[in-house]
């Protein structure tokens, strides 16, 4: 044991020599990545050590040199990538290790690998699906509202949220065959009732014709569009409703995209430039500056549409906020059925 922790020592002092003079390149592909990873002499024998996220080395080459070329070639759906949304990206990261140790130790080198993709237009996330919450609405159409995971690549797997950190609201309408439509959360309150009563205690989220009022209290905000049918909401945790279940409240609605006025729109509160901003059209942020007193219809454009404009009120939870020095909580699957409920108005 003395002799094997000893061969162990050498190993990491004689990396740590040559680590910072590690040679890797990596290509992203159209679905994978490729990876080489050139190492001294020294590290040959170990090179089933080294892991691109929980992979080994798909082929390892020894050079005439004595040194070697690990290689990694690995589509994104392998090794353990994490997929995100970031604006209007795509973006798949993983990390290189080398772990001398078992997977219990941590490694001694590590190499960020990150391929940044656009979105395509029109692209639709593949969360897509009637288990995230669902309401038939008139004409067809169908509307969607679910708690995303924190990095917005499919619907949360628990319901236990820590204060001030973010909880990302996704809605959308299925366009199907009707003309094109735009999603507004109108009205966003959060209570502590899956049912809204005369009365019932509730904390305004968004107000006054799609004012996002958490954008001025803390850090939320709307995320870039995907697609004009569908909206995020990143909203950050607060402390009503602290450690009980908490609702999230909305009313939906489903707009032509050419006639935003100040009754429809999607504004939130831009700090950096302390002012309201329109997500759909920044030039046209005026639309927002009703948001700090009341917004108002101002000309009768739009009365011929507004009779197919179609609301729904919609109702993500049980969500429950907890402060992060409460260690006791234990999370739980948000489902499709109370967890991710849409009632229609």
């Amino acid at each position: 044991m003395v002799t094997h922790l000893y061969l162990g020592v050498i190993v990491l002092a004689v990396f740590a020599t040559t680590v910072a003079n590690a040679d890797i390149k990596f290509e992203c592909g159209k679905n994978s990545v490729s990876v080489t990873w050139k190492i001294s002499p020294e590290l040959v024998p170990y090179a089933a050590r080294l892991f691109l996220g929980n992979c080994m080395p798909s082929e390892l080459q020894v050079l005439p040199t004595g040194a070697g070329e690990a290689k990694f070639n690995y589509r994104f759906d392998d090794c353990k990538f994490k997929k995100m949304m970031k604006g209007k990206h795509i973006i798949y990261q993983n990390e290189l290790s080398y772990r001398p140790q078992a997977k219990s130790k941590p490694a001694v080198f590590v190499f960020p690998i990150k391929c940044i993709y656009k979105r395509p237009e029109g692209w639709v996330p593949p969360f897509l699906n009637p288990g995230s919450g669902v309401s038939d609405g008139h004409s067809g159409l169908v509307f969607h509202m679910a708690l995303l995971n924190e990095q917005m690549t499919g619907i949360a797997k628990t319901n236990i949220i820590t204060l001030g950190s973010f909880m990302p609201i996704w809605a959308a309408v299925e366009q199907k065959s009707h003309q094109p439509l735009l999603l507004l959360m109108e009205e966003c309150v959060a209570a502590t009732t899956a049912e809204l009563h005369y009365g019932s205690q509730v904390y305004p989220l968004i107000s006054n014709k799609g004012c996002l009022l958490e954008s001025v209290r803390g850090s939320s905000k709307f995320l870039p569009r995907y697609h004009s049918s569908a909206i995020i909401l990143h909203l950050q945790s607060f402390k009503f409703g602290l450690g009980e279940e908490v609702y999230i409240h909305c009313k939906l609605v489903a707009w032509d995209p050419e006639r935003l006025d100040e009754t429809k729109k999607a504004c939130h509160f831009v700090k950096e430039k302390a002012s309201w901003e329109l997500l759909d059209d920044p030039p046209q942020s005026s639309l927002c500056s009703c948001c700090d007193s009341t917004c108002k219809s101002r000309s009768k454009r739009g009365v011929h549409w507004a009779s197919d404009s179609l609301s729904h009120n919609s109702v993500v939870g049980p969500l429950i906020i907890v402060d992060r020095s409460d260690t006791k909580a234990n999370s739980t699957l948000v489902g499709s059925g109370s967890a991710a409920d849409v009632q229609v108005q």
